[in-house]
């Protein structure tokens, strides 16, 4: 189990670490609570588990040998990051868009799964850790089990944050501010995309 730490402290500094995946468990949780967010925080956390199983059998590292995936995956992302953005900055306060409901675990695996971030956060774990099990079947179980863990724990606890930050917006003026400064942190999330 001492050796396990080194790989605990990392799985849960990337998971707590600011990302797009922390504003949009923020974002949910502000808008339509805690419990209504879980489902999009289970996705984001189950995609991220799932990304660190397939960077521990080897599969992710398949994916990198093909440059036009690569290209393609960070080209979509860009785009689905940056349409979310703008339009969690264009929301009001959650009575005035009450149609509106929050992401599901769907959503919440299609954001993780396309981040290129977390594609190497995930990969470079893999080759950090392998040492720690005896081949890739061992290594995807260890590095899925930590990086859910974590994730669920971090996304949890910044959707918490966000419906305490939610339940303190009172007028119009500090939803949209506060909806604006969320957008302009899920768009400033692309930049290591681009520039890592």
């Amino acid at each position: 189990m001492s050796t396990i730490w080194p790989l605990l402290a990392f799985t849960a500094v990337s998971a707590f670490t600011p990302g797009a995946a922390t504003v949009m468990a923020i974002a949910s949780g502000a808008r339509f609570g805690f419990l209504r967010s879980l489902p999009l925080v289970a996705g984001l956390g189950l995609g991220l588990g799932l990304m660190g199983a397939a960077a521990g059998s080897g599969l992710g590292a398949a994916l990198l040998l093909v440059p036009s995936a690569q290209g393609a995956m960070r080209l979509a992302g860009t785009a689905y990051l940056l349409w979310l953005a703008w339009r969690i900055a264009q929301g009001g306060p959650p009575r005035e868009r009450e149609g509106n409901v929050p992401g599901g675990v769907v959503l919440g695996l299609l954001l993780t799964m396309q981040n290129p971030k977390a594609w190497a956060v995930t990969l470079g774990a893999a080759a950090s850790f392998s040492g720690l099990a005896d081949g890739p079947a061992e290594l995807a179980l260890l590095l899925g089990g930590c990086f859910t863990g974590c994730a669920l724990s971090a996304l949890s606890f910044w959707c918490a944050a966000g419906r305490e930050m939610g339940r303190r917006l009172r007028t119009g003026r500090q939803w949209a501010l506060a909806n604006r400064l969320l957008g302009a942190l899920l768009a400033a999330s692309v930049i290591p995309i681009w520039w890592p």
